[in-house]
């Protein structure tokens, strides 16, 4: 147990040299991508579960479970 603190220190430095060497950038990403890549499944899920109404329906209820 007492050796796992470097073993995780050193994937986290080969996760940073990879995504240097490949261009990549995590966690940043526009907001017109993410809009996107959300607005067809937001537009499946409406007509998979009813329409609209439903899906504020839903919304209401997860809004109220979490206390807004």
């Amino acid at each position: 147990m007492a050796h796992t603190a470097p073993r995780t220190e050193l994937r986290t430095q080969g996760r940073k040299a990879y995504t240097a060497a490949s261009g990549t950038r995590q966690g940043q990403r526009h907001p017109l991508v993410a809009t996107a890549m959300v607005l067809p499944l937001a537009a499946l899920l409406v007509v998979v579960f009813g329409g609209w109404d439903a899906v504020v329906t839903q919304a209401s209820s997860v809004g109220v479970m979490l206390g807004r």
